[in-house]
């Protein structure tokens, strides 16, 4: 059988750099998929950047998990736990909202562009008639 026991001895050894590490990727990797989505960049760029962002509070999440099997309950682990359990629900929100709503999005944005347009170029012909 595996033993994961040396693998949970290693995440509570070494909690203070882990957690050091995965507590700023968590926030940056959300924000950037959040950014991604803004700026509506491709769906597959927009879903990578969200795969790296769960794995990261995933493996947060799996780290506070060896302390709860040991016993430690304290605020910490429940903080820990809830920023890697928010991070994995705004991923997954963004990914389904871009999914749905990006194509409408992009209609409407080009339907603005177009009748700026048109609107310009009636600007333009109204100032050559009261040029000449």
């Amino acid at each position: 059988m595996f033993d994961l026991e040396p693998i949970f001895q290693f995440s509570r050894n070494n909690c203070i750099t882990i957690c050091a590490f995965l507590v700023p990727a968590n926030l940056l990797t959300t924000v950037q998929t959040f950014i991604m989505v803004v700026s509506q960049r491709s769906p597959l760029r927009v879903r990578l950047c969200a795969t790296v962002a769960v794995t990261f509070a995933l493996t947060l999440f799996l780290h506070v998990a060896t302390w709860f099997m040991i016993g430690v309950i304290t605020p910490v682990t429940f903080i820990l736990a809830g920023l890697g359990a928010t991070c994995i629900i705004i991923n997954l929100i963004l990914v389904v909202y871009q999914s749905r709503f990006g194509e409408q999005y992009s209609a409407l944005q080009e339907r603005s562009l177009r009748s700026l347009r048109e609107y310009l170029l009636e600007w333009k012909q109204t100032i050559k008639k009261f040029a000449q």
